[in-house]
């Protein structure tokens, strides 16, 4: 399966540029004041072409008056504008201020009330019916690969959660279908927010080992058995993440050096171990629960692909391991399958 980012295009420079709740709307009000102003302005500078059908004087309050009631569309017909000029004022320059105001009013209750209640509405749903979801907690560069290969091995992007602080982050991991929240994975109140204790699994890309390593703490403390997998750049805090209660722990400098150390045997090494790791590969390493047909059979024997090794309880056996003749039911095998050719075309 080919994988592709969608959404917007993020690579050019961007700058944070939300403004308090409060100041949006204070420069949209004072944008509509300050439209109101010119048409106040104008109007009592083309006095002369207004009529008043009341007293026959045009004051600067008929004039405010006369504004407001043309922009918004009321027009009682009391004063009118009667030369030709007004009359083209009104029309094109009055009339766009009205559209402009409207637009403005109509944009800012979009903004802060129907959508604001839409998305909590949303969210509260989604937050009601997640179950058997995916957390991933950082959308860095290790989070987003770690997504995009989800989705490649046919994930569904609705069933991936993403945690992270930064909004950009969160809009491209939006972009491509997940859920997301903006909090800080290391509170519990946040791991709370995305239903972690009916959460399926949890990847863990804090950005630093300290703040990895206090995530995978915060998370085993509410779901103690969530499998968590979490990445570590330094090799002494490999043991403090399983201490915290890792399932896994992955090291991209160990792995790194274990493909060049392998390049150095043969050029096919570790071009074959990354196909192993990925999903757009020719071949795909599989974990799954043996199948009840396949119980009292050799790992040699299963038919889906090629039977490498198996874990049974706590210990794991090898191919060549007399414990492999025989598969008993709870065996876990971990195995090398072809990729089908459509998604060998689609890579």
């Amino acid at each position: 399966m080919a994988r592709r980012r969608r959404g917007l295009d993020y690579s050019t420079l961007q700058r944070k540029g939300r403004l308090p709740v409060w100041l949006s709307i204070t420069w949209r009000a004072l944008f509509v004041v300050g439209l109101l102003g010119v048409a106040v302005l104008v109007h009592w500078i083309e006095r002369d072409g207004l009529k008043d059908n009341y007293d026959g004087h045009v004051s600067f309050l008929d004039v405010v008056y006369f504004t407001m009631i043309s922009v918004t569309t009321t027009g009682y017909g009391d004063i009118a504008p009667v030369s030709d000029r007004a009359r083209l004022f009104d029309a094109l320059i009055v009339t766009p201020i009205r559209i402009f105001a409207v637009l403005i009013f109509l944009g800012t209750a979009y903004s802060f009330v129907f959508r604001r209640t839409w998305d909590r509405w949303r969210m509260a749903y989604i937050q009601r019916h997640l179950h058997d979801h995916i957390i991933v907690a950082g959308f860095g560069t290790t989070g987003s690969e770690a997504v995009d290969e989800l989705i490649a091995r046919g994930t569904d992007p609705s069933c991936i959660v993403v945690i992270d602080g930064d909004m950009q982050a969160l809009e491209r991991a939006k972009a491509l279908g997940c859920a997301v929240m903006e909090g800080d994975a290391t509170r519990d109140k946040a791991l709370h927010a995305v239903k972690i204790e009916r959460a399926r699994s949890m990847i863990v890309t804090g950005g630093s080992d300290d703040t990895s390593i206090l995530i995978t703490l915060t998370a085993r403390h509410l779901a103690p058995h969530l499998g968590i997998s979490v990445v570590v750049r330094n090799e002494d805090n490999e043991t403090l993440a399983h201490q915290a209660g890792a399932t896994t722990v992955i090291n991209p400098v160990s792995f790194a050096g274990l493909l060049l150390a392998g390049s150095t045997h043969g050029p096919h090494i570790s071009d074959y171990l990354m196909d192993l790791a990925s999903d757009r590969g020719r071949v795909k390493l599989v974990e799954r629960m043996v199948k009840p047909e396949e119980c009292g059979r050799s790992l040699t024997e299963v038919s889906t692909g090629m039977g490498l090794r198996i874990y049974r309880g706590d210990a794991m056996y090898g191919f060549w391991e007399p414990e492999v003749a025989t598969l008993v039911p709870g065996d876990v095998i971990v195995e090398i399958v072809p990729t089908s050719a459509r998604e060998v075309h689609d890579a």
